[in-house]
């Protein structure tokens, strides 16, 4: 199940840039962004959410994800 965490930061902890959109998941998924039009990067974080483990993405879009 895919959720929107409460706690959601304000940056990416992974690679500290700003984010479209967060989702977290407690069970399998796939990732797939062949010439995806709305997101260049997704990053993951492991996280624990009431004890249980989760897996967070966030979201980058193509100008989050360019090279400053």
């Amino acid at each position: 199940m895919s959720q929107v965490p409460d706690d959601a930061p304000e940056r990416c902890p992974v690679c500290e840039t700003t984010y479209d959109t967060i989702s977290e998941h407690d069970e399998g998924l796939m990732v797939g962004l062949d010439d995806n039009e709305r997101y260049r990067r997704v990053c993951f974080e492991p996280h624990q959410t009431d004890g249980q483990a989760h897996i967070r993405f966030y979201h980058h879009t193509h100008d989050q994800a360019a090279p400053n």
